[in-house]
């Protein structure tokens, strides 16, 4: 984890990372894939969790009055049980699998919304069900590579949920989810001193970068927000599976 092309890379991806706290939808997706193109998966995985769990506690803040608690006690319980089954999976299951899985539910999902054209979805109340489907999946893929948000977006999106309510939900959900990850990550070796001091070098970045976000989702007009969150999943599920296929 040296060289300049190292760091130039690093710091985009905490930019990433931090910008998605902030409430832009899928941006952090980015950040594990290119962060692997200078170090493995694996260890791209383990060092960018720290940075996403500081940048939660600032994401945490800015959303701190905007979630919907239905939702979020669904989303947790449910992200809590994936990680528990990834967790339990981790020798077992190629990551190239759950790759190319989350990419296909992406793009089926954000094609279906985008030929229904109704990219904002009128109110409806969250269920349990179809929350602890999607919700399971989310925490498993979270787990295994940070891209829980496609899975989580594909039961959230028909909810309904207002912009700030829809970012201020899906922040606070995969800050708890994330400090979550830190005990599995720990035992399993992918955090470590070496990657920690590099991680606290990052934080900083990803840190400010969460209130660019936060300024960007003030500003974005309702429709725009959920039409850029519908192409983003559909462009983040086509990457994927092309990573996944590349194996």
């Amino acid at each position: 984890m040296s060289g300049w092309e190292f760091w130039v890379v690093a710091v985009i991806a905490s930019v990433l990372t931090g910008v998605s706290k902030g409430g832009v939808p899928i941006v952090g997706a980015l950040s594990v894939p290119l962060l692997a193109l200078v170090i493995s998966p694996v260890a791209a995985a383990g060092l960018l969790l720290p940075v996403y769990v500081v940048s939660d506690w600032f994401g945490l803040y800015a959303y701190r009055r905007e979630f919907d608690k239905r939702v979020l006690m669904i989303a947790c319980a449910s992200m809590t049980i994936g990680v528990a089954v990834g967790w339990a999976t981790a020798k077992i299951v190629p990551e190239s699998y759950v790759t190319v899985l989350v990419g296909v539910i992406s793009v089926a999902f954000a094609l279906n919304q985008l030929l229904r054209r109704q990219v904002v979805a009128e109110p409806k109340r969250a269920a349990w069900g179809s929350g602890l489907f999607w919700c399971s999946i989310a925490g498993f893929t979270s787990f295994v590579s940070h891209t829980g948000g496609p899975p989580y977006q594909v039961w959230t999106l028909p909810l309904g949920l207002k912009k700030a309510v829809f970012a201020g939900t899906s922040t606070i959900a995969f800050a708890y989810i994330n400090a979550v990850k830190l005990v599995p990550y720990f035992f399993l070796g992918q955090i470590n001193l070496s990657s920690l001091e590099v991680a606290l070098k990052l934080a900083p970045v990803a840190a400010v970068a969460v209130f660019v976000g936060v300024w960007v989702v003030k500003r974005l007009p309702e429709k725009l927000f959920f039409t850029i969150v519908t192409w983003s999943l559909l462009l983040i599920g086509i990457e994927l599976i092309w990573k996944g296929l590349q194996g």
